[in-house]
């Protein structure tokens, strides 16, 4: 009983996600108040009906008292968050009770994150957004909205199984000598010879990265790119996952085919039995890839038939040669630049495994000089809104005046010929014969609709730039076929020999074995690095396949929930300003701490740390990297000049431990896991 709906204020839906238990609630409840003779309204006709009213009843509170609902729960239990984000409302809903308020305030912002990176700065104009996530054509609709129900499904499957989704971090395999070799094959090898290539039309790989399942092997990006933050890369890491689904039966190598593996190295003593993450067959099905062994089964003639009924009603796969067209943030000397426009090149290489390259698009520059512009005239605008006026608003750098100028000198470039350019361009005239002529109205509140109107218009230039699909008369801007197909060729002649490994690997990245030793009572542990976004953890087998130290699948599942159930205490605390928990749960104690160190690995005095309200955004590194953007700078006030690193360390250890023991097991643990020597990729 799961759904996620997006709505602009006069109710109209721009989005909807539903499970199969919700969409039959709704489908009886409005299949009842038929008449008789009549068939079912469609879906979406039903969907906005029964939302209707708490859409307007949000516009209303807002018009009216300045204040929303931000949750509420109805009498037979279903839970509802909403979310305004500009003028499109975001409502998430649970009525199976698997999802708290928390869960589903986390959907909606991440949500609006996959909407970012796919829209880039279209989100930006609401007018704009809204005619892309409706598209007036129904096919189109259906495709994106396909697309996007996709990539929430994969999410939820991620979060509920992955630990890194758990925890909102980058899990790397550890394997030092491996992940070095391929860095440099990236480096020296692929990134180089595609960056030369005449066939590139004018895209450089920026960023080059292997995946695999969710792990990270290698990463790679060129002297001329900026840091790819961590939010972006785990969208990706969707993004991929929802192309590529993992696949665990088909995917990963039997016991017997790992022992003959070579370069298992001194790992092949762990017991190599994969714990699968897969969703059910239903939604993992295979995707085609050059050189793969196809699977034959045998299946029932009628369930055939109903499953190819079904498949014609699907949308077709899109040409894996085409790139995805990706904005994300960059870091440049002159500031920081989000949404900016890039090229994704998802190239899987065996099932399981997957290439990706981020390719840097040739019209890059006029994102960059469409959102200096946006930039000046929503400062404007906010300054006219204040009540500031003359030249109380046009203070700060850069100048209106300087503005003027390089917006004359940006339109003259784009030319007459399109219409968006001609209309950015009688828009910008009457701005000036406003703002800047001698006995006009000048800088004053009459001149807010036209900033607005601005912005409406700059993000129609960016969308025709970046969005809109080319023409068959246009060159193609993407890397050719050609030389896609060497890529994948080039990477998988060098991890032959390792694949098989590598995918066992994947499920068993470290055990428990290794630690019981120097910690005897520790279950289980997370510890991640908040500053590189990185996270390490021992698996966690789920299923009766996989017998791991805490045993068969049962045990497996008790200890997984109550992992899971930890991350979340620990967040609620962690909003209310507590950086260290600790409690008992029956026969476990958990234990979580959160502290500070320096560049050199000196641990900080533990200082105050910030509240935030119960509807803040979600703590966590991928729909608001709450670390980076909240915690590391509110702590570094105190640290000026010092480069501040943040850690945290979750820990579950059996009850009968003293207390004493546990917390001295955490603090060498923690030390231990981060030695250079250990984890050096870390």
């Amino acid at each position: 009983m799961k759904c996620l709906l997006i709505a602009s204020e006069s109710a109209e839906v721009l989005f909807h996600w539903t499970d199969p238990e919700y969409q039959q609630h709704v489908q009886e409840q409005y299949g009842a108040s038929q008449e008789e003779g009549q068939g079912l309204p469609a879906f979406e006709d039903s969907i906005s009906t029964l939302f209707a009213p708490i859409i307007i009843s949000c516009s209303t509170m807002v018009d009216r008292l300045g204040d929303s609902y931000t949750s509420f729960t109805t009498e037979n239990n279903h839970i509802y968050v909403l979310h305004q984000f500009d003028e499109c409302l975001y409502i998430a809903v649970n009525g199976d009770g698997e999802e708290g308020e928390d869960d589903l305030r986390r959907k909606t912002y991440v949500m609006k994150k996959m909407i970012e990176v796919l829209f880039g700065m279209v989100t930006l104009s609401s007018y704009l957004l809204r005619k892309e996530l409706r598209p007036q054509d129904t096919d189109q609709r259906a495709r994106l909205w396909k697309h996007l129900q996709s990539l929430l499904e994969t999410y939820s499957h991620l979060r509920e199984n992955d630990q890194s989704f758990l925890v909102e971090a980058v899990e790397r395999l550890i394997h030092p000598t491996l992940c070095e070799q391929c860095i440099e094959f990236l480096e020296r090898r692929l990134v180089q010879q595609l960056n030369s290539s005449v066939e590139r039309a004018g895209e450089e790989v920026l960023h080059a990265f292997i995946l695999v399942h969710t792990k990270l092997l290698a990463f790679y990006s060129s002297r001329t790119a900026s840091t790819l933050n961590t939010s972006d890369l785990l969208t990706l890491i969707i993004m991929a996952q929802n192309m590529y689904p993992s696949n665990v039966d088909h995917d990963d190598p039997g016991p017997e085919d790992v022992e003959s593996t070579s370069g298992s190295g001194p790992e092949s003593f762990y017991t190599p039995e994969p714990s699968p993450t897969d969703r059910d067959s239903s939604s993992s099905e295979e995707k085609p890839v050059r050189g793969s062994t196809p699977v034959f089964e045998f299946v029932d003639p009628d369930i055939q038939m109903a499953e190819d009924s079904l498949q014609t009603l699907e949308v077709p796969p899109p040409d894996p040669s085409t790139p995805h067209r990706v904005f994300l943030e960059v870091s440049l000397k002159e500031g920081l630049y989000p949404m900016m426009p890039h090229s994704m090149y998802c190239l899987p290489l065996w099932p399981g495994i997957t290439l990706v390259l981020l390719t840097k698009v040739p019209t890059s520059a006029v994102a960059m000089s469409v959102y200096k512009f946006l930039e000046a005239f929503a400062k404007l605008e906010k300054r006219l809104s204040e009540g500031q006026e003359g030249s109380a608003a046009t203070r700060g750098q850069p100048t209106i005046h300087d503005v003027r100028t390089k917006l004359d000198k940006f339109i003259k470039a784009l030319g007459p010929s399109e219409i968006q350019s001609a209309q950015l361009q009688n828009v910008w005239t009457e701005f000036k014969n406003r703002a800047f002529t001698r006995g006009g109205p000048g800088f004053n509140r009459d001149l807010i609709p036209w900033c607005k109107n601005m912005k409406t218009q700059l993000c129609g230039i960016y969308r025709q730039c970046f969005l809109i699909e080319s023409g068959p008369t246009d060159i193609p801007r993407r890397l050719s076929p050609g030389l896609q197909e060497r890529a994948q060729t080039m990477v998988q002649e060098k991890l032959m020999d390792w694949k098989d490994f590598l995918l066992v690997k994947s499920k068993r990245n470290i055990t428990m074995v290794s630690y019981l030793e120097d910690f005897p009572g520790l279950i289980h542990f997370i510890c991640v690095d908040r500053s590189s976004g990185q996270m390490i953890a021992p698996s966690l087998s789920i299923t009766e396949r996989a017998t791991s130290e805490l045993g068969k699948g049962p045990v497996a599942q008790f200890i997984k929930r109550k992992v899971w159930n930890l991350v979340s205490t620990t967040r609620h605390y962690l909003q209310k300003g507590y950086s260290t928990v600790t409690l008992r749960d029956g026969d476990f104690y958990f234990c979580y701490f959160l502290w500070f160190e320096n560049e050199t690995g000196f641990k900080l005095e533990a200082g105050d740390i910030p509240v935030l309200p119960d509807d803040s955004a979600p703590i966590g590194m991928l729909a608001w990297d709450y670390y980076s953007r909240k915690l590391l700078r509110y702590y570094s006030k105190n640290h000026q000049g010092e480069v501040v690193k943040c850690y945290e360390l979750l820990t579950v250890h059996l009850g009968v431990i003293p207390t004493e023991i546990i917390l001295q097991h955490c603090r060498q643990l923690a030390s231990k896991l981060w030695e250079p020597s250990r984890n050096p990729l870390l």
